[in-house]
Order: structure tokens, then sequence, then C-alpha cells
């Protein structure tokens, strides 16, 4: 049975509009939170491009590469050796973490690599969750750590990277604070002191971690942190990463750069930071302007030149090694004939793939875009007039900017292993290729998409899901990324054409060393088609109506009039999908929210066809791309859905009445007997009205209706919940009270055919119905059950009720026992159980079913926002 917690609860110490004023502090941004980050990536993009135009005047592109072929062999060997010095830093990072969190489960090694490869994946694509931390879940998980363990392992590496970059910032501002930018405005003295106080606290914290084992708790996570050892392991290691990081574009810097080692070191810190909270992948274009502002590079050929060359040495090499690595030991994993271990390692790593393809097939946006905005070369230009006519030429480099913002877009369906963004791709690499040759005969760019597409071919296996929606939209912070790359291309060609004297004529003019003329043309497909995918977004991103009406079909109606499942009323709603069974003699019902695919307790009808229908609907889930969930399943059914993979949340217990057994005798019932007398002498009169007969009533039970929710300053529900709509109410028979011929409150009640189970839906009461007015509704129920033959009275779910908060119980439940004993600020969950037991219930456990890991949290926002809207509303469903 879905619960349903629609009962007043009168134990509340105050007003409902009391909890929901302090709620409403958090609705702001539970509602805009989801794009408020990627729109500060924007704005960080916007300032990027302001910052580069205006200290990048003097300079012209030519310039700036002939800087970067002429930096020194010697000084590309050191940085080369730099880079490797810090990816080896970076590798004790998860070495550390590891033998912190899970001692002596993986080997070292294994973790040293697994850091250093998903640190450079992540460095170059962004999405670091996308990338590198799929790569750790992936392995680490082959070697049997728990997903919150792995989580752990993460969180405690990125905790040793902010805190290298506070050692950082702490040793500059002691060694050098009279240069130090924005400090240096102030008293050297200033800076000295803060400076002392931050290694200060360095070296308190590493005296505390020595005194015994230490964790951190941030709200219901708690990461385990390590001794003394692993702590200063860990900053030495930081410390290392960070200057052999800083020292890699250093070396690359001429002469002309007098900025200390220290201060640079902090501007480097300082970029790094912009650059990741600007969303665009490897903070391309915001850590460039950050160095650029901060160090004084502009109109410095030779520094901007620099600038290149590390984003080559730092970021793209690791990378490629990396992908390289990985790809082949797949390949040597599917077809040589190796140990069961190498295969089971194997499989491990097939579904790092999406994420994979889906970076490079970014980058080859970036290729083509960033190709597209500078001017193709005058020889080959002029050999490839030679063999095309004018026309293909301009052609070609339209579609290739078309085929490189089209690769940007379609790069999300990858990582989601979408068949149509499979296809789309390799067109769109095969496309590019062409176009590549054709816009200025650019070989290297088609060689790199040709070679990309037989990557997609031979793991065309991947790609198999087949989404309802299609490909569908862009999440906020993807969009973030494709506008912020967008940004600055167009700033490149801009740049890369300076000298031009731009005129209205210019758009249209065409010749074959118009490369201004084409970047215009091309700046305008660019951003149309990034508008076009802006408000796709947008648009097809609303919130979701929970009460749109959809078709029912036939079958369905009348398995719900033969079923003993009473929640299969919820059917009648018109608000869900159905998935039939292949005889048409049972169903489940669920409806898309978010990225999940949720069900509404388990399949409807004959049980034999339970674990069929069940496992259709988790394929059908994963074929759309969607996470499998279903809402309030039983506990005889959880066997089924650990089978599939899942994990069990235990949201509550239901309440159940012994209907055969239950009256009005007795001490325990006095309550009831004075809400059922009470009731009795202020003249309240108990009726239960036909189904037939509802629909005249419609209008009187609207204004109960619309009173009591103005009364708790709430909205309908959804999904799980009825809400009064006119066909849906008329459908029951409904329970009501008048007073002086007036109703005052009613519920329209659901009961099985085999009259195992009699529940309502809906029960609510005028505002000036007298205060007993639900316990003797209720009383009323049960009774009218018990006298027409049903077995037992379901009262809906007590939520987070009966969860233990042990030690050793999971977290879900040691934080939803923490919140029904301390979270009466929000919400009175004791109360409410309270009240219900008042009727002597039996209390039946209830669950949540979804996938495990981060998609546990993703699966339970999208169920509570399919039933409120509201993510904040999670723990009162």
């Amino acid at each position: 049975m879905i619960p349903k917690p629609e009962f007043s609860n009168p134990s509340d110490p105050e007003p409902m509009t009391a909890r929901d004023a302090r709620l409403q502090m958090f609705g702001f941004w539970g509602r805009y939170q989801h794009f408020a980050m990627p729109v500060a990536g924007v704005a960080i993009a916007a300032v990027t491009v302001v910052v580069l135009q205006g200290f990048l005047s003097g300079l012209s592109l030519d310039h700036v590469l002939e800087a970067a072929r002429n930096i020194p062999g010697k000084h590309l060997l050191v940085a080369l050796s730099l880079t490797g010095l810090s990816f080896a830093a970076v590798a004790f990072y998860d070495v550390v973490a590891v033998e912190t969190i899970a001692p002596g489960r993986v080997p070292r090694l294994l973790s040293a690599c697994v850091g250093a490869a998903g640190y450079a994946i992540s460095n170059a694509l962004g999405f670091s969750l996308l990338t590198g931390g799929m790569l750790r879940y992936r392995i680490y998980a082959g070697e049997g750590i728990a997903l919150s363990d792995i989580g752990r392992i993460i969180a405690t590496s990125w905790l040793a990277i902010w805190f290298a970059f506070i050692v950082m910032i702490a040793l500059d501002l002691v060694l050098d604070p009279t240069r130090t930018p924005l400090v240096d405005q102030l008293d050297p003295r200033l800076g000295l002191a803060l400076g002392i106080a931050l290694l200060l606290s360095i070296g308190f914290l590493v005296r505390w971690l020595s005194r015994g084992e230490r964790t951190l708790a941030i709200g219901k996570f708690s990461i385990k942190l390590p001794n003394s050892r692993g702590a200063l392991t860990q900053i030495v290691a930081g410390l290392v990463d960070v200057c052999a990081a800083a020292g890699t574009l250093y070396v690359l810097m001429p002469e002309t750069v007098t900025t200390g080692p220290a201060v640079f070191a902090l501007v480097f810190v300082v970029a790094t930071i912009i650059g990741i909270a600007s969303h665009a992948p490897g903070g391309l274009g915001a850590f460039e302007a950050s160095m650029i502002a901060g160090v004084g590079l502009g109109n410095n050929p030779d520094a901007i030149g620099a600038l290149l060359a590390f984003r080559v040495i730092y970021t793209l090499l690791p990378f490629l090694i990396a992908v390289v690595g990985v790809l082949t030991f797949e390949i040597y994993a599917r077809h040589a004939q190796v140990s069961q271990r190498v295969l089971h390692a194997g499989r491990v790593l097939e579904p790092l793939i999406p994420p994979l393809a889906a970076g490079a097939t970014f980058l080859g946006g970036i290729m083509l875009l960033f190709s597209s905005s500078v001017p193709g070369g005058a020889e080959r230009l002029d050999a490839l007039s030679d063999m095309l006519p004018l026309p293909f030429i301009e052609v070609s480099h339209l579609a290739a900017s078309f085929a490189g913002i089209a690769m940007l877009i379609i790069a999300r369906g990858l990582a989601r292993r979408l068949q149509q963004a499979w296809a789309a791709s390799l067109i769109l690499f095969m496309l590019g290729a062409a176009f590549s040759i054709g816009k200025g005969l650019d070989w290297e760019a088609a060689v790199v998409l040709l070679v990309l597409s037989t990557v997609l071919i031979g793991f065309r296996k991947a790609f198999y899901r087949r989404p309802i929606e299609g490909i569908g939209t862009l999440s906020w912070g993807w969009l973030a990324s494709v506008i912020s790359i967008v940004a600055i291309s167009i700033w490149l060609g801009f740049f890369s054409y300076r000298d031009v004297d731009y005129s209205n004529q210019m758009f249209w003019q065409f010749a074959v060393d118009g490369d201004a003329p084409r970047f215009l043309r091309a700046a305008i497909v660019i951003l149309t088609a990034t508008a076009a995918a802006a408000l796709h977004t947008a648009i097809n991103r609303k919130a979701i109506n929970r009460k749109q009406q959809a078709e029912i079909p036939p079958a369905v109606s009348a398995i719900v009039a033969s079923s003993n499942v009473t929640h299969a009323a919820l059917a009648m709603l018109g608000d869900k999908q159905f998935l039939m069974s292949p005889d048409g003699r049972g169903f489940i019902m669920y409806a898309r929210s978010g990225g999940s695919l949720i069900a509404l307790g388990g399949p409807i009808g004959p049980v034999e066809g339970d674990t069929e229908l069940a496992w259709a609907f988790h394929d059908l889930a994963d074929r759309s791309a969607a996470r499998t969930a279903f809402y309030g399943v039983e506990p005889d059914q959880l066997p089924m859905y650990l089978d599939m993979g899942l994990v069990a949340l235990k949201l509550g217990e239901v309440a159940r009445v012994d209907l055969t057994a239950f009256n009005l005798d007795g001490p325990r019932r006095q309550p009831l007997r004075y809400a059922d007398r009470r009731a009795e002498k202020d003249g309240l009169v108990f009726e239960v009205v036909k189904a037939a007969d509802v629909r005249p009533l419609l209008g009187e039970l609207r204004e109960v209706s619309d009173a009591w929710l103005q009364m708790k300053s709430s909205g309908e529900k959804g999904f799980s919940l009825g809400y009064f709509e006119d066909d849906y109410v008329s459908r029951f028979d409904m329970a009501v009270f008048r007073w002086r011929g007036r109703i005052i409150a009613f519920a329209n009640m659901w009961g099985s055919a085999d009259k195992s189970e009699l529940t309502v839906d809906l029960m609510r009461h005028a505002p000036d119905a007298p205060k007993i007015v639900m316990d003797a509704l209720l009383t009323k129920l049960l009774l009218h059950g018990k006298s027409q033959g049903y077995r037992r009275f379901n009262l809906g779910a007590a939520p987070l009720s009966g969860l233990s908060g042990g030690r050793l119980t999971s977290h879900w439940n040691r934080f939803g026992s923490f919140l029904y004993r301390r979270g009466r600020t929000f919400y009175r969950f004791d109360g409410l159980k309270a009240f219900k037991d008042k009727f002597d219930p039996v209390w039946t456990p209830h669950y949540f079913i979804c996938p495990p890991g981060l998609d546990t949290i993703r699966s339970l926002l999208d169920v509570t926002t399919l039933i409120s809207g509201n993510p904040l509303e999670l723990v009162r469903k």
C-alpha cells in the first residue's frame, strides 16, 4: 500500500504556516540552485572574454604561435619532467585516501594509477564526477570498496588539493607579503600575520590528528580523516603537485616575466580555483585570463605562447596518455587470452567508455570551433582553390562550425550511452573530417576526427539506450560549458582578425583569402545554434505538471476494479504512464521525473507476473537512459528488487488496523469514544455517499478542499497522493460529515476487490470544523469498514518512523532517525505516529527502491519533486 500522509496532525505545536515560513527561506535556493552555479560559470566566461580582449589588444595570433614554436627545447624537457612530478604527487592523494578509508584493500600501485589517470581526465574535460569520479568508482568498486567509501576517498583527495592551496597561499604571505596581489595594498604585517595564522592552523590540525582517529562530519556525511603521518604526506604531496604544476608554466615563461616564484605560484593557485568555478573544461580561458591579469602578461606574445604550450604539455598530453591507456587495456582485455582477474578489470573499465567518448567528442567540437575561428594556411587555401570551387570552401567552413557546436551538445548523450547520440556523433566525426579538408586542407583535424570515429565504431555496443524523449535536453551545467567554449572561440576569432577593418559589407564578401568574413558568418551559425540549444533547454526543462491528464487504457480500469491492492486506484489520476504485461492482465504505473523513471509501488495484477513485469520496467528505464526507482514497496517484494542491483531505503512505516478485532471498548479507546460522542453531541452527521451520487456534491466538496489547502498553506500533491480533480474524486465512494446540512469534512474511500483492505485518500475538513473532526471521521470510517466486511483499515504512513539510529546502521537510517527525533522544527513526525497509534495499528515498513551511490540522492530528489514539486519536501512524503 502506498502511504498517504494527508491526515491532520493534532499534536502540531504551531500552524503549518509558521513551518512553511521557515522552509521558504530555503525554497528559493532549492528552486534555483540547479542553474545558479552554471550561471556563475557563464559570468566568469564573460569576464574572461573582457579580460582577454583588454590585455591582448596589441598582439596577433601569428606572433603567439611563433613564440610557442620558439620555446627552447631544454625548457620543454624541464616542463615535461615537472609535469611528470606533478602527476606523481597527485597519485599520492589517492594512495593516502585509500589507506585511510579502506586500508589494505587496494594495491597502492593501482590506487596511484587511478589517482593520476582520474586527475588527468578530469583536468582536461571538467565534469569531475562524470569523468575522474567515474574512473575511481569503477576501479575501486571492482576491488570491493563500498560506494559510500568511494565517495569518502574522492572527498579526502579533494580535501588534500584544497589544503595544498591553503598552504601555498600561507607560504606566499609569509615569504613575500609585499608582492602578494591584493594583500600588497595593505600593511605587510597584516599579510604576514595572516600567513602565520594559516600555517599554525595547519600545524594544529596535524597535531590534532596525531592524538587518535578523527572524523569530519558535514551534516549526515562523515569522512574519516588520515592520521598525522598521512596528513603530512598529503600536504607534502600537495605542495609538490602545485609547485611542480606552477613550475611547468614558470619554466616556459620568457625572461621578460620577472614575477618571483612565490607570487607566481600564488597567482597560479588562484587562477586554478577560478578555472574550476568557470565550468569550462579544464578551466579553459578563465585560467589563462587570471594568469594574464594576475602576473601582467598582456601584450607579451612570448608569455601567451608559454600559456599555449603549458596547455599542450600539462593538460592535453596527460589526458591522451590516460585515454590511450584505458582504451588499450580495454581492447587487450577483450581480445587477448588473459587471466580472469584481467578480464574482470576489463569489465570494470568498460563503463568508462561512454564518459571518455563524451569527453573526446567535446574536445573534437572545441577543435572544430577553434579552427573555424582562426585564419587558414594561405598555401593550403591556394592549393584547395585549384581543386574545389569557392562556394564549396565557404559551405565547408560553415558546416565545420555547425559540426563543432553540434559535437559539444551531442557529447552529453554519449555520456548517457544513448544509441542516437552514438549514431549522430559518428556522422558528425566523418562530416567534420570531410569539412576540415574542404575548408582549408586541415588534414590534422581530419585525422583526429577519423581516429575518434574508429574508436566509436569499436565500442558500438556500449551505446544501446533509446530514451523515450529522444536525446533530451542539456543540463544547466553542460549548457554553461557549451556557452563558455563558444564565447572563447568567438573571442579567439576577433583576436585573430583584430587588424581587420570591419564593415557591414564584409559579411557578404566571398573570396579564397576572405578568412575574416568566413569567421563572421561562422560566428552567426555558432551563436544561432547555441541560442537554439539554450531555448530548447529552458523550454523543455520546465517544472513537472503533476496534474497533466493522460489517457488511461481501458484494460487499466478493469484491472484496478478487480485489484486487491488499494493504491491501484491512483492509476485513475491520469498523471501516469503504464507498462502493460504481455497478457494484458497486469501493469506498472510510472512517471518520469528528472533522470528517473519512477514506478508507484510494484506491479499491479496477478502475483505470478510480478517478477517478469518488474524486470521489464527495469529494462525500460535502462534503455531510456533513466534511473530505475520504485516508490512505496512492501517488505515481501524486496528480494526481487535487490536482485536488480538496487538498494532499499526505508521511508517509514504504514499503519494498518485489524478491523475484525476493532471496537470502542476498553480504556485505550476512550479518546475515540469521546470523539465519536462529541461529534454526535455537536450535531455532526456521518454519511457514506456512493460514487454515482458524488458528482452533484463536487462544488461543496471543493469549497472544503480549497479552504483546507489554504489553511495548511499547501498546494496539491500528486503521483503517490490523490488531488482534488472532479473526474478522479467522483470515481469513489465518499465519507462526509455534515453539520446543519453543510459538509464540513470528507474522505474518499478505496476498497480492495476481495475486501481485504479499506483506506482513504483525500481527507480534509473546513477551518471551522470541531477539533475532534478527524478523530471522529476516522472512527466512523473504521466502524463502517468493519460493518462492510473489510478485514483491515490502512491509516497511511508515518514518515521516518521505525528507522534505527544505531552506529552500525546505514547512513540513511541514521539520518532519518535523527530527523525523526530532532526535526520537529519542520514537521512533527513523532506527533503523526502518536496520532495513528491511538487506533492500535500494526506497523509495517515500506521502502523506496533506487540505484546505489550518487544516483540514490538524485532519485530521492526526483521522486520528491514528482510528488510535491519541491525537493525540500523529501522527508514529509
